[in-house]
């Protein structure tokens, strides 16, 4: 039961708009690593939609830093990110920590400074969690995925199943139900 701890978020929310730079600031958060694919856009969408341009804008506008991690392959993440001007770590291995510690060094913050935000339990949260971070969890913006993340999602439905019925989830999300 203690491993499948590392699985759950300490928070989820439907998407990354929900996260607002006044309440991070409240909470002495100065940075975000936030996942690519189905986090900020659709894992098929090549670059950034007006909506993340703008909350891009509006992180940076309050000195949020944001770093994007992916394990996603060099040319989708530099082709996202460079446009944007954010640092970016591409074929980043999570859940392992090497591009968490990375990130976190790149930022030059503390681990309490920071947020982890993605749309998968088996990569961004268990990452996330395992490197002492808090975690968010967001809603896939798609309901599709690639090959791998295909399979995630049947592991991530049993692991929030098995949270679910142990009451330690504290949010109802349909989409999961899938």
């Amino acid at each position: 039961m203690k491993v499948l701890k590392k699985f759950l978020p300490d928070e989820h929310v439907q998407s990354v708009f929900e996260i607002r730079p006044s309440e991070l600031k409240e909470r002495g958060i100065k940075g975000i690593i936030t996942d690519l694919d189905n986090t900020l856009v659709a894992w098929d969408q090549a670059d950034a939609t007006p909506e993340i341009v703008q909350w891009f804008k509006l992180m940076k506008e309050n000195d949020i830093q944001v770093t994007v991690v992916s394990n996603n392959n060099e040319s989708r993440v530099t082709f996202f990110s460079e446009p944007l001007n954010i640092p970016f770590i591409h074929s980043a291995r999570k859940p392992l920590g090497k591009a968490f510690r990375k990130a976190r060094k790149e930022m030059n913050l503390n681990k309490e400074e920071i947020v982890v935000v993605g749309d998968q339990l088996l990569t961004d949260v268990l990452g996330g969690n395992r490197a002492d971070y808090h975690t968010v969890l967001v809603v896939p913006i798609v309901q599709t995925d690639g090959l791998w993340t295909r399979v995630n999602r049947k592991i991530e439905r049993q692991i929030l199943g098995w949270m679910k019925s142990r009451g330690m989830l504290n949010w109802e999300d349909k989409e999961w139900k899938k």
